[in-house]
């Protein structure tokens, strides 16, 4: 895990009262989650939706397919990490650039997610980061500046 990247410029997304959905250059998407119900669903739909507009979707052969199911269980995964520890996500800001697709998770939490260890494959629950660090090539934590909480990223190989 890498938590000493520097932010590049936007990655921690829309400043708050934005408007929720923002596509500059087609190739990042922020979506506002702060108050919203059913967030999982709805960060999985908004991504969804963004794959098919990035040509992953629908997929046209099995490793494509895998790498679309990899990002979506990787979005499930961070935004349910954020409603379990830390009172819900703010935004998820979803980025694809140079065969990399990059998802973002804003929340308020003061914690710092780490895959469980030793991870018990047997045991009910706490297998989240687990499986985001088994997905991607690379995530880390940003804490934002001059605020209570911070920003989970995750990184995953876009398909060939």
């Amino acid at each position: 895990m890498s938590t000493t990247r520097q932010p590049s410029p936007g990655d921690l997304g829309p400043e708050p009262g934005t408007d929720q959905v923002s596509v500059p250059d087609g190739t990042d998407r922020t979506l506002t989650l702060d108050s919203a119900s059913g967030v999982v669903p709805l960060a999985r739909d908004f991504t969804r939706q963004a794959l098919y507009d990035w040509g992953w979707l629908p997929a046209s052969t099995p490793d494509t397919r895998a790498a679309a199911e990899d990002v979506l269980l990787v979005v499930s995964e961070l935004v349910t990490n954020a409603c379990l520890h830390a009172d819900g996500p703010e935004r998820l800001r979803v980025s694809t650039a140079a065969k990399v697709l990059r998802l973002e998770v804003t929340d308020r939490g003061e914690g710092q997610p780490a895959p469980r260890t030793p991870h018990q494959a047997g045991r009910p629950g706490g297998h989240g980061m687990f499986i985001v660090q088994r997905l991607c090539l690379d995530w880390g934590v940003q804490r934002l500046p001059d605020t209570q909480g911070k920003t989970v990223w995750a990184e995953l190989a876009a398909p060939a």
